[in-house]
């Protein structure tokens, strides 16, 4: 078995990944794979809370696959499998609900969102056990570190939280405590509103869509109503913001620069950023389009990465089983 220390993490398929996605979690999992024993999934138990078209569902899998594939992920180096082949992880979400209390699940962050928005008799169970699936999925792998965005902190430490909790009713080591690593520089990611970037605010930037869509998003960025003549703040605006994400610092500076100085519009600055975005993703682009319907191509990514988790898939609910006196001895 790798003595490297193993690298874990998921993303859900429920539409194409956007720039947030790319930078707060894609990047730096794909970068961490010559560093450590990398296994990826795409999270389609997660997906079914929101996606009921089987259809959709497979096809996004497939087209999330594809996106990793293209900037980089390789299947000789990591795992990356579909969450659902490997069942046994609903039988260890199972075992961690019988250690966790309620009033855990009440204190995480999207369900306390739901909550604010006043969808609480919306909320299917799915969506509040969402932290005890997303533990079982890092625990069943004996996870070492968990690349996250900010805003999942805290289901890595309910994980770890709950991994203390079945280790101390059963009185042994059996789960390993994981550690979160986040980007500081690109944990939270503004969408073309100014909040964070989230499918649920349809606020994205998705870099690897045709050239005139991906404009079309730009074009979009919500800024104020200084004119054309004004001299504007670059510390403030969103596109600016962005840009900083994939341009070059002399770049960045005079870009800062015309801001401050007047007489260069919102549109001048959209338009570079757009361009900056189509010219350093093209090559991806271009990679993506030509795998992500090649359904065969991708099921055997899928099928290897399943194959390459099971050994320890195996050996985790062996000794968790054997601890809470599960099957025959």
């Amino acid at each position: 078995m790798s003595k490297r220390k193993r690298s874990l993490s998921g993303i859900k398929p429920t539409g194409e990944p956007h720039l947030g996605n790319y930078l707060g979690m894609i990047q730096p999992a794909i970068e961490l794979q010559d560093e450590y024993e990398a296994f990826y999934f795409a999270a389609d138990y997660h997906a079914l809370t929101s996606v009921k078209d089987p259809v959709k569902m497979r096809r996004l899998v497939y087209h999330l696959t594809a996106y990793f594939l293209a900037f980089g992920l390789d299947p000789s180096k990591s795992a990356f499998f579909r969450q659902s082949d490997i069942p046994e992880v609903t039988e260890l979400t199972w075992m961690l609900s019988c250690v966790t209390h309620m009033g855990l699940l009440e204190r995480a962050h999207a369900y306390k969102a739901a909550i604010d928005r006043g969808e609480e008799k919306e909320i299917n169970h799915g969506v509040f056990s969402y932290p005890v699936l997303m533990a079982s999925d890092i625990l069943i792998y004996d996870s070492d570190i968990v690349p996250v965005g900010s805003d999942q902190i805290q289901h890595v430490e309910m994980t770890r939280d709950m991994a203390q909790k079945f280790n101390g009713f059963f009185d042994g080591d059996f789960l390993k405590l994981p550690e979160s690593r986040v980007r500081k520089e690109v944990a939270t990611i503004p969408g073309t509103d100014g909040r964070k970037m989230s499918k649920s605010y349809g606020n994205l930037i998705e870099p690897l869509l045709p050239s005139k869509k991906l404009r079309k998003q730009c074009m979009k960025i919500d800024t104020d109503s200084k004119s054309l003549e004004e001299p504007k703040d670059p510390d403030t605006c969103t596109v600016v913001a962005l840009y900083r994400l994939v341009a070059t610092p002399d770049e960045v500076a005079e870009m800062e620069k015309n801001y401050r100085a007047g007489g260069y519009g919102y549109g001048h600055a959209k338009q570079e950023l757009f361009e900056k975005l189509d010219a350093t993703f093209s090559p991806y682009r271009e990679k993506y389009d030509a795998i992500k319907d090649d359904s065969e191509y991708l099921e055997g990514v899928l099928a290897q990465g399943a194959a390459r988790v099971r050994p320890v898939v195996e050996g985790v609910m062996e000794r968790v089983r054997g601890a809470a006196g599960l099957g025959r001895t």
